[in-house]
């Protein structure tokens, strides 16, 4: 098969680096790519959100199957767009539709779903610029921390969680007023804070069936102790020791299945992975969002742990046949740990020169925020790459991180020293 990755970090690395060891993958292209998927695939300089340029590729290299990493493309309907073509109608697309991207295109939208389909997730209400009077004075019903959201895309910086009245209804009026994320900030959620401790669930459904895939535990706060700014994840672990059979089927029955089942309803084909952000407050499972695509750094632990041919396991999504496909898991625990630029998730200087790669014994590099300048490797991006490792748990799979993780260098690289701190 001919087969093309859309994105450029870390989670795009490492699906290409998963898919080239399927031989049902004859050629493997990368769009835009990295260093990383360059030792695996054969990037392509063209920008994933540029859906004429993707048809036009997909066409002209008579691709069989794109595989899409971020959300950008899936929430402005690169899947419609493809299959809207009669002579492309063959080609394998691993990313919902327009219509169910919504989940992670919109707030609001995932919130109504979970109210409609009785899934369990914080209280919230929504709000405009015309109603931000209603939102200020909503505030003044809830407890601290309050909890706003925009309720569009916004890289990830999109969710503020404050602890002080005044403070959060001079950021609603900020966001709402003022505009502060932009056309994402529009329209703003604001939600109950829920107490406990959060994990990644990541279900792979072809419309119909599911497989729920190794759960994950990630990192987002720069700094060690979970304190500090919001990041993009500085690391994780998979599996989580304290999902429990127990806790497992909890989330099956009240989370994922519903969620299924109200796409299904809804009248919303979804043929890809679907992230859902879960905490666990005492003993029960809430939803905290829906992503439609894999997590990252999520990704560089749950797709290690696939023994399966991950082409076939996609192909089965395309064709219906999911719930026929025995999904093999690698029994090992996976950890990975992000190294960042200085000033990350602040303002950070590119353009250093990564030295060290290659150096590393039993560990998997996986590019997220390179390129390559003056034939050397550089960076390029605020989470410039991360390094995962197998271990009987994840205590061991940290400590061959660890123990190598300065053998790479690059000027104000910054890490985590206490990923699985809480575990």
């Amino acid at each position: 098969m001919r087969i093309l990755i859309l994105g450029s970090g870390g989670r795009e690395h490492t699906l290409a680096w998963k898919i080239a060891q399927s031989p049902l993958c004859d050629n493997l292209f990368v769009a835009p790519g990295n260093p990383g998927t360059l030792e695996v695939a054969t990037n392509v300089n063209m920008n994933p959100t540029d859906l004429d340029a993707v048809i036009d590729f997909v066409k002209t290299h008579q691709i069989d199957m794109v595989v899409v990493g971020p959300e950008a493309p899936l929430v402005l309907g690169v899947h419609d767009a493809i299959k809207s073509y009669p002579s492309l109608d063959h080609v394998a697309v691993i990313g919902p539709e327009k219509a169910a991207a919504e989940l992670e295109g919109s707030k609001s939208f995932a919130k109504a779903f979970m109210a409609r389909h009785q899934i369990p997730t914080a209280g919230y209400a929504t709000f405009t610029k015309s109603t931000l009077d209603k939102g200020l004075l909503f505030l003044t019903t809830l407890t601290s921390p309050y909890v706003l959201k925009a309720d569009g895309l916004a890289a990830g910086k999109g969710v503020l969680i404050i602890d002080d009245l005044s403070d959060a209804q001079s950021a609603l009026k900020n966001m709402l007023a003022h505009e502060q994320f932009g056309s994402a900030s529009q329209t703003v959620v604001i939600e109950e804070f829920l107490s406990g401790i959060e994990l990644s669930c990541f279900v792979l459904t072809d419309g119909k069936g599911y497989k729920i895939l190794p759960m994950a535990k990630d990192y987002k706060r720069i700094g060690e102790g979970d304190k500090g700014l919001n990041t993009g994840g500085m690391g994780a672990v998979s599996p989580v020791p304290f999902v429990n059979q127990k806790f497992l089927d909890k989330i099956e029955h009240q989370i994922v299945k519903p969620t299924i089942d109200g796409l299904i309803s809804d009248g919303l084909p979804y043929v890809g992975v679907i992230f859902i952000g879960l905490i666990k407050v005492g003993e029960s499972p809430f939803v905290i969002e829906y992503n439609v695509r894999f997590g990252d750094p999520e990704a560089e632990v749950v797709i290690p742990r696939i023994k399966s041919d991950l082409v076939a396991l996609f192909s089965a999504l395309d064709k219906g046949t999911l719930d026929a496909f025995e999904l093999e898991v690698d029994e090992r625990s996976a950890a990975t740990v992000m190294m960042v630029s200085g000033g990350y998730p602040g303002e950070y200087k590119k353009g250093f020169e990564v030295s060290g790669i290659g150096k590393t014994d039993d560990l998997i590099l996986f590019h997220a925020g390179t390129k390559v300048g003056d034939n050397k490797v550089v960076t390029d991006g605020g989470r410039v790459m991360a390094l995962t490792a197998f271990g009987e748990n994840h205590q061991t799979a940290l400590e061959k991180i660890y123990g190598q993780i300065d053998l790479i260098q690059f000027e104000g690289k910054n890490y985590r020293k206490d990923i699985g701190f809480d575990l």
